[in-house]
Order: structure tokens, then C-alpha cells, then sequence
């Protein structure tokens, strides 16, 4: 029996999911682009002065067109995330402007090299399912940061991603070149390798880039994924049902627009809701009643057949330490037993300002501890214990059995290096082994076989936008021992 948990009874549900149709029509939704409320209006929603005030009714039906699941690829066009049901899966978090360097130990601005290096290491780490555009690389020019993170990610890894947009243009260019890796149009749209998050802006406003932005991925068949960002006792309602009221009508008014613009395009029911912490003025994302959020608002869009995602395993800790373990932990733990089906925020630290890859490494050990309580108590023989004491009687002796050995390695997770288990009073600080890690799966990654007209087509679409920003090179991007020139 797989462990879940539910933090809402059915009839919380329904009275939340009854007040999210009611903020919809009633103040309603701002929305930024003249030509969305335009299409808003045409399909039977009230507009007036850039709100619109949308009828149950159409709700339901745009409920009734969005896939329940739907699947991302590797690059080899195998499915490798499976959005629905109870699956759960695993990505680093998004868009930190900072990474913690691990020599000093403390946050400095991230650069294209530091993507790369976090790419690598999750590549290299089967815990995660999905790379992220996790850094906002700060040698690049920030009008071509979002396509930029993008391509890094194309380059050195087979992984499906979740990534975003800055821009409705760098939106355009990051499906040019997603298109560009999957060999068209059509076949992206057939085998989609990312998702992208689009984020309205509390309360209730669909701006016009969030919303041209859920028109243009809805029509390019990419799926997308609603980032509502209640923040209880600030831009939400201060008690968790009310902040988690307000996340469902705004996902809700964004799944309107995304199927008016394609129905049947594939959506994800996802956020990243926090509390106001009233005592220090911060938004804590490792706290309980943040978990809680993402819990409660997953079970809401859980209850609705969507597919689902959340931002967890994240701390608000400036470095690594006892307070970002607790909190990363204990929150993949809880996402996972919802059955969240893409969890991400592994490795941010300071509130998601800031990554690191070593505790990405130590966040995929507390993931593997979660993967493993998934998969439950078996019943893995005839006799549950019985037969076994027949041939040990009192001696206690079970390493001996054929079935020790034949079963200790599907009962157990074996932890990496990270966790020391070996009662070593002069074994390494948790940190230094985290680094070792870090340094071995880097020495052992391999930058994977791209078709060389995939590669030519990538660096033309890369070399043609660098141009236009006044770069003369690709920071980070190498090719043959060298890093590749803008010429």
C-alpha cells in the first residue's frame, strides 16, 4: 500500500473550489492583453475597464478540455516525466540570481559556469527526473537571460526541463530553439522536452506578458505550468484556506485563457504559495504552513484530475546547515506523500535568492529517503517472517538466510557518500563530503552525443540572438576543449 496524505476533507475542497468560482466572477480577474479579454469576452465573461468577470460555466468548460496527464521527453524521445495521477518527480529549483560559492561559503552573483557545473551534477544524479533553468547567469546580457539559461541546459543535458520566459520575444526564441533539438515544430509539440512556468502576479492579475504568455505556449503545444503565488497575511488572505481560495481562482482563470487559446493544450496545476512571516517581514518557503500551502493547493487541483506541481525542498538558510536540512527534508517528504507530480526547489537556500549545487547533492539523498517510503511495505515472501525463524529458530542469525541476501538490496536505499553511516568519529564534516561528491560526479560526467546538425542548428539560433545583444562569445558554452565565439 503506497502511503498519502490529505490535508483537506472533501467538503473543505468544495468550498474552496465554490469561492474560487466566485472571486472569478466576482471582482474577477485583471487581465494585461487587450486581445485576451477580447477573447475572453467573445466566449461569454463581463469585461470592464481590464477585468474580466468570468461565468462558472465557462470554467467548467475549460476544466473539461485540459489533458489529466500528459508526458515529457528525453532528448532520445523516451518519456521521462509522467504528468498525473500520484507520480511524483523531482527538479532543481528556478531563476536564483545567486549561488553559494563552495569555497568562501557565501552567495555571490551565479555565472554561466555555475549553471553548467549544477547541469552537470544533475545530469549525473538519477534522483532527479528534470533538469531547471535554476540560475540566472549574470555574464550575459539580462535581455537574452532566459533563452540563455535554456540553451546551457540543451547543450549538456538529455534531461526534460522546467524552465520559463522573461519575455513574449525570448519566449518565441526559447521555442525556436527547443524546436531546433527536437527536430521541428511537430515533432516538439508531439514529444514536448520542457515545461514552461508562467507566474500570475498576486491577487488575481493575469498580466499582458503571464497571459500572452499561456496564448503563445498553449498554441505552440509546449506545455505550461501556472505558478500562482499567494503570499498569506500579504497578497493573500492570512489564514491557509483563504490563500489556498485565491490560488485556485487564479490557476483557474488561467487554465480559461490557455484552453481558449488551444483546447486541449496540456497544463500543470502548479505554485508556489508561502506565508508572510509577521515577525520578521520574510517569506519563508521552508516553513510548515508554506508546505501546508503546497499540499492543500495540490489536493484542490488533485481534486479537479490535473496534473499537479509545487515548490518544495527548499530553505530559507543563508548556507548549509541543521536549519536547511530539516526544512528540505521534511518537505520532500511531505510533497512526495501527496503525490506532487513535479516537485521543485532542491538546492535554493535565503528564501530561493540563492543555489547550491553541494546542497542539491544533500537534497537528492533526502529525495531518495522520500522515493523509498513511496514505495512502501511489500510482502516480498510467501511467510512474512515465519519461514525464516523456522531455519534461524533462536539464533538470531538472519545474515546467513538465502533471503538476506537475495532481498537486503530491494528493502534497502543505500545512501551516496553524503550520509556517513560508518561510526567514524574522525570521519569528514558533512559539507566536505558533499564537495568530494560534487567534484567526483563532475569528473565523471560526460557531456552527451548531440547530432552535429542539432548542435549547428542551436549555435546559429544562439550566435544570431548573441549578436543582437553585443556579446563576441557564448560564456559557458564549450565545443571541442574551447569556449564557442559569437563569429
Amino acid at each position: 500500500m503506497r502511503p498519502k496524505l490529505e490535508l483537506l476533507d472533501r467538503s473543505l475542497v468544495d468550498r474552496i473550489l465554490g469561492e474560487a468560482f466566485e472571486l472569478l466572477n466576482s471582482p474577477g480577474i485583471k487581465v494585461g492583453t487587450p486581445a485576451v479579454l477580447e477573447m475572453l469576452a467573445a466566449a461569454g465573461s463581463r469585461i470592464n475597464d481590464g477585468v474580466a468577470h468570468i461565468p462558472e460555466s465557462l470554467v467548467r468548460r475549460a476544466l473539461e478540455s485540459v489533458p489529466r496527464e500528459f508526458f515529457l521527453y528525453d532528448r532520445g524521445g523516451k518519456p521521462a516525466v509522467h504528468y498525473g495521477g500520484d507520480d511524483v518527480h523531482f527538479d532543481p529549483g528556478s531563476s536564483c540570481l545567486n549561488i553559494l560559492d563552495p569555497e568562501t561559503q557565501q552567495p555571490r552573483p551565479a555565472l554561466s559556469a555555475d549553471l553548467v557545473r549544477m547541469v552537470q551534477v544533475t545530469e549525473m544524479l538519477p534522483q532527479y527526473a528534470a533538469q531547471s533553468t535554476a540560475m540566472v547567469c549574470n555574464d550575459v546580457p539580462a535581455g537574452m537571460g532566459d533563452w540563455y539559461r535554456l540553451l546551457l541546459i540543451l547543450w549538456y543535458s538529455d534531461k526534460p526541463m522546467v524552465t520559463g520566459a522573461f519575455g513574449v520575444g525570448t519566449l518565441r526564441t526559447m521555442l525556436e530553439l527547443l524546436a531546433a533539438d527536437s527536430g521541428g515544430y511537430e515533432a516538439l509539440r508531439a514529444k514536448p522536452r520542457a515545461v514552461f512556468d508562467v507566474c500570475p502576479s498576486p491577487p488575481l492579475n493575469w498580466s499582458g506578458f503571464a497571459s500572452q504568455n499561456m496564448v503563445e505556449l498553449a498554441r505552440a503545444g509546449v506545455p505550461a505550468e501556472i505558478i500562482s503565488m499567494p503570499l498569506a497575511g500579504a497578497t493573500a488572505p492570512v489564514t491557509l484556506a483563504g490563500s489556498i481560495v485565491q490560488h485556485a481562482a487564479e490557476s483557474l482563470g488561467g487554465i480559461v485563457i490557455h484552453q481558449l487559446a488551444k483546447p486541449g493544450a496540456p497544463v500543470v496545476w502548479g505554485g508556489a504559495p508561502a506565508i508572510f512571516d509577521m515577525s520578521s517581514g520574510n517569506t519563508p518557503m521552508g516553513a510548515m504552513e508554506t508546505a501546508m500551502l503546497d499540499a492543500g493547493c495540490a489536493q484542490v487541483g488533485k481534486s479537479l484530475g490535473l496534473p499537479t506541481h509545487a515548490y518544495l525542498v527548499a530553505s530559507d538558510a543563508r548556507r548549509i546547515d541543521a536549519q536547511a536540512g530539516l526544512e528540505s527534508a521534511s518537505s520532500a517528504v511531505l510533497g512526495a506523500l501527496v503525490g506532487i507530480n513535479m516537485i521543485s526547489g532542491a538546492g535554493m537556500l535565503d528564501f530561493l535568492a540563492c543555489h547550491s549545487i553541494e546542497k542539491l547533492v544533500i537534497d537528492a539523498e533526502a529525495i531518495a529517503g522520500a522515493q523509498r517510503l513511496l514505495a512502501g511495505v511489500e510482502p516480498r515472501t510467501e511467510k512474512l517472517a515465519v519461514a525464516m525463524f523456522a531455519q534461524t529458530g533462536f539464533s538470531g542469525e538472519f545474515l546467513k538466510l538465502k533471503e538476506t541476501r537475495a532481498l537486503f538490496r530491494k528493502e534497502q536505499h543505500f545512501p551516496s557518500a553524503v550520509i556517513d553511516r560508518s561510526g567514524d568519529p574522525n570521519a569528514p564534516d558533512l559539507f566536505t563530503r558533499t564537495r568530494q561528491l560534487v567534484s567526483d560526479l563532475l569528473a565523471r560526467y560526460q557531456r552527451p552525443p548531440i547530432p552535429q546538425e542539432i548542435e549547428k542548428a542551436l549555435l546559429a539560433i544562439a550566435r544570431r540572438e548573441a549578436t543582437a545583444a553585443g556579446l563576441d562569445h557564448l560564456p559557458g558554452l564549450v565545443l571541442q576543449g574551447s569556449e564557442v565565439p559569437v563569429s
